[in-house]
């Protein structure tokens, strides 16, 4: 017999295996690709949330990996590359990475199925429902058909209605994703959770500037030290890096000495860096690539920004906030659950980054108000972004979902959860 691992008791899968719930639970992530991103990292926290709680977890991942998260996987993890697994559309890769995701469930006999972001969370549903997965868990880290044109809408909206029916949960970071899927027409809403992005809190609560901040802002000795604004994000598109900069030129008339840190790394770092000395801001603009103290910078920082113009409920933004940095970003579904104008933060219209860098300069320009919202980002509550808090409640949904569908199967009497309450 081929046992699963989970608390609950036993049942009989439509493969004919039974599971005993009372041990651990086989559990296959799937994700496109492994940066260092907000869902990436959110993805590696779950799983190493649960082989840490002695279920037996494979990631399955895309074609495109950086060894500085990969490395952040627990040693107990199992990764697994999927061939054809992009994140671009490509329908000949697109079938070949669904047949071969197919034969890995069945390979594995998962019994929960957790896929992440658009891509994978398509081909990720359907292969898992062909594979006959007990319990199939859509991550939702971001809306895919809000800010981008008709034809990509329409594609994306018709997919996710498609395998809507084959999902037995969604999981989203934020109140205002969840409800977008909803007013979709993403499946019913009793199917429908928010689990906050987790991490490390007491991390960005006690750190301090690095050690080398003067060489890292091109300081000399005797320089004093210049307003320091800071943006960590993944250089690609939605980020609008090149937009942001096209508009900076509003902050550096009015202070000609402030800094902007951009952190990070990505395939558009390159020409972001070349349309930065076009602009000859060189002296103003720094670029860390990517750093494994984030923590380290928000200290530095006296701003913190996000331009972005599709996110689901950046995580980077309460980092900021629990750095004790003030944010300005640009209005974004879920923003204003942590983000609260007049007490941690501005926000700014989506499509207006004029009014962003108006709104950056003013701040700067207003110490008194700068120093009034850093203290209400120290002030913020932040305890649904704990991390072990997101791996109970994660853990939590996947015990409802099989017990559902235990259920459901009528492999036993016991009354099925219907409304579990997630820890607090």
């Amino acid at each position: 017999m081929d046992s699963a691992r989970s608390v609950l008791g036993y049942e009989t899968t439509g493969c004919g295996r039974q599971i005993d719930m009372r041990r651990r639970l086989r559990i296959v992530h799937v994700i496109t690709r492994l940066i260092n991103g907000g869902a990436d990292e959110n993805t590696v926290h779950a799983c190493n949330w649960a082989a840490q709680g002695g279920h037996d977890v494979v990631l399955l991942h895309g074609e495109t990996v950086q060894p500085k998260i990969m490395a952040k996987v627990d040693p107990r993890v199992k990764l697994i590359g999927v061939p054809g697994l992009t994140r671009s559309i490509s329908p000949v890769s697109d079938v070949r990475a669904l047949f071969a995701l197919i034969r890995r469930f069945r390979a594995l006999k998962a019994d929960i199925v957790h896929t992440h972001t658009s891509k994978a969370g398509i081909l990720g549903r359907f292969a898992a429902w062909a594979a006959g997965v007990p319990a199939i868990v859509h991550g939702v880290h971001i809306v895919p058909f809000v800010n981008v044109g008709v034809a990509e809408r329409f594609t994306y909206l018709a997919l996710e209605k498609l395998a809507a029916p084959v999902t037995n949960a969604f999981i989203s970071v934020s109140a205002g994703i969840r409800d977008l899927c909803l007013s979709a027409g993403m499946g019913r809403p009793d199917k429908h959770y928010v689990v906050h992005s987790g991490f490390d809190l007491d991390r960005f609560r006690n750190a301090v500037p690095p050690d080398d901040w003067r060489e890292l802002l091109r300081l000399t000795p005797d320089a004093p030290r210049p307003p320091v604004l800071l943006m960590m994000a993944a250089f690609e598109p939605r980020k609008r890096h090149r937009e942001f900069l096209d508009v900076f030129e509003k902050v550096e008339v009015r202070l000609p000495d402030a800094v902007l840190v951009l952190a990070g790394d990505g395939p558009l770092r390159s020409a972001i860096e070349s349309r930065a000395k076009c602009l000859g801001l060189e002296r103003q603009v720094v670029f860390t690539g990517y750093r494994d103290d984030p923590e380290r910078l928000i200290a530095l920082a006296d701003l913190c920004l996000l331009c972005s113009m599709r996110e689901g409920l950046p995580r980077v933004v309460m980092q900021y906030l629990a750095g004790g940095k003030p944010c300005v970003a640009c209005d974004l579904p879920g923003l204003r659950e942590v983000l609260r104008p007049g007490i941690n933060g501005v926000i700014t219209p989506t499509h207006d980054l004029a009014a962003m860098a108006d709104a950056i300069a003013a701040l700067l320009e207003d110490r008194e108000r700068l120093t009034c919202l850093a203290q209400g980002a120290a002030a913020t509550d932040l305890s649904n972004w704990d991390a072990r808090l997101m791996g109970k409640r994660i853990d939590a949904i996947y015990r409802k979902v099989l017990d559902q569908h235990r259920a459901n199967k009528g492999a036993s009497t016991r009354r099925p959860v219907r409304n579990i309450a997630l820890p607090r």
